[in-house]
C-alpha cells in the first residue's frame, strides 16, 4: 500500500505540474453582437506569439488560448482590418465584448492594463483629433511602467501618416529612464534616432542593395516615378494584406509606379519562394538580418508593415499609410 506520506507527495507533484502547465497560458473569451460566424486574426508585434493565429467566431462567441513566450501585446484584426490591442500576461484571462457594427466602442476587460486602456480609448474617441496627442502624452507620463504606455507611444507618435519623431524621442527617453533595462525601449530609441532621415517632406535617402533574385537595386531605379518603399514579413497579417494592395497598384499603373520592398524574414530562401509564389514583380530585399537590415535604418522603419510614398521628384510625401490610404494616395498621384 502507498503510505499517506507518499500519497500526499504524489498529489503535491500532480498539482504542481497541473498548475505549472497553465502558467504560460493566456486566455481570451468574447462575444461580438451582429456577427454570428466569422474569423478574427491575432498576432503579436513584440514576439509574444510566433506567426499569425486565427480566432473562429461561432454564434457570436469566441475563445482563444495561447502559450506566451513573455508578457506581450496581442493585436486582434477584425474583418474590416481595424485592430485592437490586448495586453496579455501568462495566467491571465480577459473578456472582449462589443458590437460588430460599432467596433470603436468595444470593451476589453479583466486585467488592470486592459481595463485602463479600454477607458482611455473610449475617452479618446470623444476628443477632437488635435486634442488626442496631448491626452495620450498625459497618460504615458502618468503611467510610465504600463505596457499600455509603450503601445501608445508607438501607435500615436510613430505609426501615423505624420509621425512626431521629436515627441516620440522625448517620451521614449522618459520611459527608458523609468525602465533602464527594457530592451524594447532601447531598440526603439536607436530606431527613432535614425528616423529623421526619412521624415515626410525630406528627399528619399540614397540606397543600394541586392534583391532575392540577385539584381542590384538603387534609388536611381525610382527616379522620375511615383514610388513606394515598404517593409513586410510573411508572418505578419497586415503585411500580406498590404502586399496584395501593392500588387493591385502595380498591375494598374505598371512602369509609372516604382516599388521596392524589404522583407524581414529570417531565411532569404523562404522569402524568395514567397516572391515567386505570389508573382511579386518588383525588387524584394531580404538578407536574413531581421531588424538589423541596414535599409530599415536608412528608411527609418520601426514596425512591420511600414511604407514610404515618394512623388516623382523624389520627395517623401507620406509614411506608414494603412492599405486603403496607400491605395488612395498612389491613385491620386497617378490619376
Amino acid at each position: 500500500m502507498v503510505s499517506i506520506k507518499k500519497l500526499s507527495f504524489y498529489l503535491f507533484i500532480l498539482l504542481f505540474f497541473s498548475c505549472s502547465s497553465n502558467n504560460g497560458k493566456f486566455r481570451l473569451e468574447g462575444r461580438m453582437r451582429n456577427m454570428n460566424n466569422g474569423e478574427f486574426m491575432v498576432y503579436s508585434p513584440d514576439g509574444g506569439i510566433m506567426g499569425i493565429d486565427t480566432i473562429p467566431v461561432r454564434n457570436s462567441r469566441f475563445s482563444y488560448e495561447t502559450e506566451l513566450l513573455h508578457d506581450a501585446t496581442l493585436i486582434i484584426v477584425f474583418p474590416n482590418y481595424s485592430e485592437q490591442p490586448v495586453f496579455a500576461q501568462a495566467g491571465q484571462e480577459v473578456s472582449v465584448k462589443g458590437d460588430a457594427s460599432h467596433l470603436k466602442d468595444i470593451r476589453i476587460t479583466g486585467t488592470d492594463d486592459n481595463d485602463e486602456y479600454t477607458e482611455l480609448r473610449l475617452k479618446l474617441n470623444s476628443l477632437m483629433p488635435p486634442d488626442i496627442p496631448n491626452a495620450v502624452e498625459q497618460y504615458i507620463r502618468e503611467q510610465p511602467l504600463s505596457p499600455v504606455s509603450r503601445y501608445l507611444l508607438t501607435r500615436y507618435f510613430l505609426l501615423t501618416p505624420n509621425p512626431d519623431y521629436k515627441k516620440a524621442a522625448q517620451l521614449n527617453a522618459f520611459l527608458l529612464k523609468q525602465m533602464p533595462d527594457n530592451e524594447q525601449l532601447k531598440q526603439q530609441q536607436r530606431q527613432i534616432a535614425n528616423l529623421q532621415g526619412g521624415a515626410t517632406g525630406s528627399r528619399l535617402p540614397r540606397f543600394s542593395a541586392t534583391d532575392v533574385k540577385g539584381r542590384r537595386v538603387t534609388d536611381a531605379d525610382m527616379k522620375g516615378k511615383v514610388g513606394v518603399v515598404s517593409v513586410w514579413a510573411s508572418w505578419n497579417y497586415r503585411s500580406t494584406e498590404q502586399l496584395r494592395t501593392l500588387q493591385r497598384l502595380k498591375k494598374k499603373h505598371g512602369d509609372q509606379l516604382a516599388v521596392v520592398s524589404t522583407c524581414i524574414d529570417a531565411r532569404p530562401a523562404d522569402c524568395k519562394k514567397r516572391v515567386e509564389r505570389d508573382s511579386l514583380s518588383w525588387p524584394v530585399i531580404c538578407d536574413g538580418r531581421l531588424w538589423k537590415t541596414p535599409l530599415l535604418t536608412k528608411f527609418g522603419f520601426a514596425d512591420v508593415p511600414s511604407n514610404i510614398v515618394v512623388d516623382a521628384k523624389g520627395r517623401i510625401i507620406a509614411r506608414n499609410l494603412a492599405s486603403q490610404q496607400l491605395e488612395s494616395k498612389v491613385n491620386e498621384l497617378l490619376k
